[in-house]
């Protein structure tokens, strides 16, 4: 039963992308940010094979533990469904004792997933056809943001600084010309993944076969990009409150320290306070953090994004900016940037959780 005045939250996390150990985390935040005097929660995990299962919602055991990321399993709880009506904005739960039964209907859905299946506009279709209000991008931004290829395009379309890259697709070799024109050292990912899964930086040609392959075991299509030498940036963005124009954050930089070397999935969450120091706000001249904020927000609109984005650029020694990539759905971990930068500029994380809900609302009653 829903509790007369609250908004009743649904809560999806986890997911079928390498990414489903740091959207349990994620969402373990989101949880105990949530005040219960205002949000009725209902917490819907997803198993690596796609099994929707209604868990306790206890943060405390989505939390890192051990260096061991936590997981959602079948049988962790009982089968969760959408109501065979599309339109019907509800949830099923089928209870193996007690048989199938209804949740009330749900006001919105946070989506809180990384990567495929989930922050790709996989989700996000699924929701449209049911008609329900959800946090973040659209199908299209979600999808466009995903793929790194064209997030390029979209931006420099924009206006927005790219560095130089090329496109893989399957039969697809890096030729001379384009070996020449990259350079030394490159970075060889998958196009549509996130949290640095399938990266490699490859300091010699002879590594680019195997970087390629193990950028292929998660996604067919590679990109080779050139290394681009200078500070890593990032900016929030936010929708704008009743339809206003996007917000941008202060600034963030991540500086690497010891011998880990770049910026991999390690470091970002299972390392981050031994290998990483950060900067909130960024060190910055004043030109140059308004250029940043100015692209992000620029990025966020050429995407038709909504809801929030990270958008992370490379600021080089001479003080010029290029865009790196844009994520629809950033990590919401106790260490994760998003929020942090937030928190730097005024909104800490409960309302800013709450901000998201509320413009969710918002634009679904725009539609």
């Amino acid at each position: 039963m829903t509790t007369p005045g609250k908004t009743r939250v649904a809560i999806v996390f986890g997911g079928r992308s390498p990414e489903h150990g740091i959207s349990c985390v994620s969402a373990g935040s989101v949880l105990g940010a949530l005040d219960p005097d205002e949000f009725e929660v209902v917490p819907v995990g997803i198993t690596r094979q796609g099994q929707w299962v209604l868990t306790s919602g206890d943060p405390g055991q989505l939390s890192i533990q051990a260096r061991k990321l936590p997981e959602i399993t079948a049988g962790s709880g009982a089968e969760v469904v959408l109501r065979a009506e599309p339109t019907s904005g509800g949830l099923m739960v089928l209870d193996p004792t007690e048989g199938p039964r209804a949740l009330a209907d749900v006001d919105v859905v946070f989506p809180v997933l990384h990567g495929a299946y989930g922050e790709d506009g996989t989700i996000q279709g699924m929701l449209e056809m049911a008609d329900i209000p959800y946090v973040g991008a659209n199908v299209f931004a979600s999808a466009a943001a995903m793929d790194k290829e064209f997030t390029k395009k979209l931006c420099a379309a924009e206006g927005i600084p790219v560095g130089p890259y090329v496109v893989l697709r399957n039969g697809m070799t890096l030729s001379e010309a384009d070996k020449e024109r990259l350079g030394l050292p490159v970075f060889v990912k998958p196009s549509r993944a996130g949290s640095s899964f399938g990266i490699t930086k490859v300091d010699d040609w002879s590594q680019l076969d195997a970087a390629v392959a193990t950028a292929r075991e998660i996604d067919t299509k590679v990109l080779v990009e050139a290394a681009v030498v200078g500070r890593e940036i990032e900016c929030g963005v936010l929708e704008g409150e009743a339809g206003g124009a996007p917000e941008a954050s202060v600034l963030a930089e991540v500086r690497m320290v010891g011998d880990h070397g770049w910026y991999d999935f390690e470091a970002k969450y299972i390392y981050a306070d031994e290998v990483c120091e950060y900067d909130v706000p960024a060190n910055l001249p004043e030109r140059v953090t308004r250029q940043v904020q100015e692209y992000a927000t620029r990025a966020f609109t050429a995407l038709d994004c909504s809801g929030l984005a990270r958008v992370d650029f490379f600021v080089t020694p001479e003080l010029d900016v290029y865009l790196n990539e844009i994520n629809t759905m950033p990590g919401f971990t106790p260490t994760s940037m998003f929020p942090r930068m937030w928190a730097a500029s005024g909104l800490e994380y409960p309302k800013l959780v709450n901000r998201l809900i509320r413009t969710a609302l918002h634009r679904n009653a725009g539609r």
